[in-house]
């Protein structure tokens, strides 16, 4: 059964009366090479456990599973399960979970999977990401220290070039610094609109992060590195000695002694700052704050 074929998606949805659905950000995949992209570019190993967010009928999580050892798909909406349970009954090495992944503890999966034996190699995640929820899926399984090898998601392209974008950049925001704290990333490939049903109304592109076993600066308090980051680009107009005063407590004077011992210009704007310049003013910033406390 080719399950990426628009007849056969046609075929299910009148079987199950199954509706398409807009708020979980729904769109099939109809073309083979597309799949194949995905799955190559999530370097999948044959003792792999892979974790797929949103396997809708079954398309990447198939074609995942003649790759790796074991595939765990997690799928939020219950009228999927039975279709899913047909599409995927001949691959053994499936298992489906119906969950919000955003409420689901994948790191407790990742465990059961392994001591059960189910894999001894690396986990890759993989996804066609509802466009609504990309950001937050993507953060929250980098920011709880998910203990995965990598991601392969597609997502709408707009977000994609957000996150792979480096400093000066229109796109360059908050998100592009701290994917790229966390993970080294690589676009796979772009995927046009009219390879899916339903059609979305703007393309789509893969992106493969790859999990740092190193971060790429050294952090004081990571917490303070994050603020300073939002704190910037929440104001990203403004220059960097308006956009930072009053984080973490911090003044507008001593901001500027902050910038100056950076040696970074306080006319600046977040930007313009790439990670290694963040991390500068949050560890500034965290010993100012650290001096504070100890002083009252």
């Amino acid at each position: 059964m080719e399950l990426y074929s628009p007849v056969t998606i046609r075929d299910i949805r009148q079987r199950y009366d199954f509706q398409l659905s807009k708020s979980l950000g729904q769109n099939f995949i109809t073309d083979r090479n597309i799949i194949d992209k995905i799955i190559e570019g999530a370097g999948i190993g044959s003792g792999d456990l892979v974790i797929e967010i949103g396997p809708g009928i079954g398309v990447l999580t198939a074609a995942a599973a003649e790759k790796a050892a074991k595939v765990v798909a997690i799928e939020i909406d219950s009228k999927l399960i039975p279709i899913l349970g047909e599409t995927l009954c001949g691959y053994e090495n499936i298992e489906v979970i119906h969950a919000d992944v955003l409420k689901t503890d994948l790191n407790g999966i990742i465990r059961s999977q392994r001591e059960a034996g189910n894999f001894a190699g690396a986990v890759r995640i993989i996804g066609n990401l509802p466009y609504y929820i990309t950001t937050p899926i993507i953060m929250q399984i980098l920011e709880n220290g998910v203990k995965a090898g990598s991601l392969t998601v597609m997502m709408q392209k707009e977000v994609a070039d957000r996150i792979k974008a480096g400093p000066g950049s229109k796109t360059y925001g908050a998100i592009s610094v701290a994917a790229q704290y966390y993970c080294e990333i690589r676009q796979v490939t772009t995927v046009p609109k009219e390879v899916f049903v339903p059609q979305p109304k703007v393309d789509s592109a893969v992106l493969h992060f790859e999990i740092r076993e190193e971060k790429p600066v050294e952090l004081a308090s990571e917490k303070v590195f994050f603020a300073c980051i939002k704190a910037g680009f929440g104001k990203r107009r403004k220059t960097l000695l308006n956009s930072l005063d009053g984080v973490c407590g911090i003044g507008r004077k001593e901001i500027k002694d902050i910038l100056g011992e950076a040696g970074i210009d306080a006319s600046r704007r977040a930007e313009t700052l790439g990670i290694d310049e963040f991390a500068a003013i949050a560890n500034a910033v965290a010993e100012r704050t650290v001096r504070q406390e100890t002083t009252e």
